[in-house]
């Protein structure tokens, strides 16, 4: 009896993976989509970028039990002068209630000292907006709440509702089929003869498969003929997307599976550097992975583990899965309570060699911080809290080569970086992109302290006019960080449909409901310039305090009714259908660290920046200049 060893190749594992599914993509393996409930959604890659077709919330709800109040009736309320309130200064609010259009804030029940008759007294005032959560607090219409590729999660399917999205495109679920083979195998029994080995194999990948997102053919034991296997495999690669050959490999004279996916399509190899799992064979038949795996169920587990769930990756273009607790840097001083142990919702990324903690915003309604995040930091009872580059433990919420592999970009926000970002995705650039809003300030200080490779500024110099260099000669004297050109972007006043106010420029604003922008960043500097321009003070203006994060968080409210006007750009203008006064044509760069000047990251991200697909998408948001 002659033994064959047939095997083609031992090439190493990292090689094959890679080749073959360099074959594949080239073949033409894909995925395909469909559209699905948001409710069902969970577990679901989104094929494309959702987003919010609504306000969350959608209306100036209370967001404490109490009563609803006009706040400036309660301006003067002390321990020592206490304020009286009589039926008709309140309406009584429970938490979700829409705030009643009189009133701009709410105070707590337990604040509360009921006086009888339907009197309450206070002894502390409460601000506008205090205790309300505002329009668009945790999401905005027209903002993105996932790019393409991401899986989708409970809290993100909750997201989805809370933007209007009630049904989205993902990507069909792939059908894998399993084939058993062999004479010797039997259907499974509890008193099996000499000679008969349970098949037990098609149950363990079976679940493997379910458990990564794909569906799964169980196939009939297929006898060790070659007619019988080869009419087996043209079956089901008919009728499914991935093909699994059980004990369909060795070196033995009873494996066909080489032959059969040769005859059929291509075999690309034929033995890996890998033990257990050697006997494997990869190969594909009209664009679809057909695998041998070997009939020992540990060598064949490793195959699933190091192949097919890659495989199974590579269709839906998301990174293998991992998870870890992971040591970081915290990017920002995070303030807990003595009375509870916190979990912060925080993103990750590695930039000169440490992992950088970047808390995402709080509150008990914001679910979009769940969505974004990629751990979680619990913060100890006993702590007050933990200040910034201090060293701490995160739970992983996703995998460490994701997180390793991340661009953090920070500073001024705009919608072009998320649209970056989904370019990126669609491209299956093997990393992320990670934002935050923080203002253009705060991209010069996390660039100089490392905590991010680069950031978006617009800072405008109130002695010469002009925009960033000033700043980065101030905080960067040593020459370490430089100027890449990104857009230029018309900057003005975001007014109501019909601009009802008849506001034709900035000086106009005195005595308006304001909406500003947070302190450092570069919209806010430009307010303040316009104002000392024009002799305005910030008592003059109502809502000068009431600061936002983002440009459409801003329309949001004035769409609303909260603002009568705010600063902001055209293209969040336009979102919200606002009318909109031009006042300047900014420059919106990105500052980078030299060290990354010269990443693949950086380097991907500054060409997507500058390539046809983001020029299509800036014309269409709107009011941008794109340099060549």
């Amino acid at each position: 009896m002659t033994i064959r060893h047939n095997y083609l190749e031992n090439i190493t594992l990292k090689e094959a993976e890679k080749k073959y599914f360099s074959h594949l993509i080239r073949s033409g393996f894909c995925s395909s989509s469909e559209t699905v409930s948001s409710v069902d959604a969970n577990g679901r890659i989104l094929k494309n970028a959702v987003y919010a077709k609504i306000c969350s919330p959608h209306y100036n709800a209370c967001a404490m039990d109490g009563v609803a109040v006009k706040a400036e009736k309660t301006y003067t309320a002390s321990e020592h002068s206490p304020v009286t309130l009589k039926p008709g200064d309140y309406m009584v609010a429970d938490t979700g209630d829409p705030l009643p259009e009189s009133c701009d804030a709410v105070i707590m029940v337990e604040n509360l000292i009921d006086m009888g008759g339907g009197c309450f007294e206070i002894i502390s005032a409460v601000r506008p907006w205090q205790n309300v959560r505002q329009i668009g607090e945790d999401i905005c219409m027209g903002d993105m709440i996932a790019p393409s590729g991401t899986a989708l999660s409970p809290s993100l399917c909750g997201a989805l509702l809370a933007g209007g999205v009630t049904s989205v495109d993902v990507i069909k679920k792939p059908v894998a089929a399993v084939i058993p083979t062999g004479d010797e195998i039997v259907m499974p029994t509890d008193d099996p003869a000499k000679g008969e080995i349970i098949e037990f194999n098609s149950t363990v990948f079976k679940g493997m498969l379910q458990t990564l997102g794909a569906e799964v053919r169980v196939y009939p034991i297929v006898k060790d003929k070659k007619e019988l296997i080869s009419a087996a495999v043209k079956k089901a690669v008919d009728e499914c997307d991935i093909v699994l050959i059980s004990a369909g490999s060795s070196a033995g004279r009873d494996d066909y599976t080489s032959e059969i996916i040769a005859s059929l399509g291509t075999v690309c190899f034929h033995g890996i550097a890998v033990k257990p799992g050697k006997p494997a064979v990869l190969g594909e038949i009209d664009s679809k992975p057909v695998v041998g795996l070997p009939g020992y169920p540990v060598s064949a587990i490793v195959i699933m583990e190091q192949i097919v769930k890659k495989l199974i990756a590579l269709y839906y273009g998301i990174p293998s899965d991992g998870g870890a607790v992971i040591k970081g840097t915290l990017s920002k001083r995070v303030v807990s309570s003595l009375k509870y142990t916190e979990f912060i919702r925080v993103q990750l990324g590695r930039i000169d060699g440490k992992i950088s903690v970047s808390p995402l915003p709080g509150g008990a309604g914001i679910i979009s911080s769940f969505t974004k995040a990629d751990g979680i930091l619990e913060v100890d009872r006993n702590l007050e809290g933990i200040e910034a580059g201090e060293q701490v433990d995160v739970r992983l919420l996703k995998p460490l080569d994701e997180i390793e592999n991340t661009l953090i970009v920070t500073g001024s926000h705009d919608p072009l970086i998320d649209e970056i970002a989904d370019i990126l995705k669609k491209e299956n650039a093997p990393f992320r992109v990670c934002s935050s809003h923080v203002g253009s300030m705060g991209a010069v200080h996390a660039v100089k302290d490392g905590l991010a490779h680069m950031g978006g500024i617009h800072l405008l110099d109130a002695e010469t006019g002009e925009y960033n260099n000033s700043f980065v000669k101030k905080y960067f004297p040593d020459d370490t960080a430089v100027i890449k050109k990104g857009v230029g972007r018309i900057q003005g006043l975001m007014v109501k449909k019909g601009n009802p106010l008849n506001i034709r420029s900035f000086a106009d604003i005195r005595g308006l409901k304001y909406v500003n922008r947070q302190r450092g960043a570069g919209t806010r500097i430009l307010c303040d310039y316009l104002m000392k321009k024009h002799g305005i003070a910030p008592d003059d203006i109502e809502g000068y305090y009431n600061e936002e994060f983002t440009h459409t968080a801003v329309a949001a409210l004035i769409a609303a009714g909260n603002a009568d006007a705010g600063l902001g750009i055209y293209s969040a203008a336009k979102m919200y259908g606002l009318d909109f006064i031009p006042l300047c044509t900014e420059k919106y760069e990105f500052l980078i660290s030299k060290k990354h000047e010269n990443g693949p990251m950086v380097q991907a991200f500054l060409r997507v920046l500058s390539g046809e697909k983001m020029r299509a998408r800036l014309e269409e948001m709107g009011g941008y200049t794109v340099y060549e």
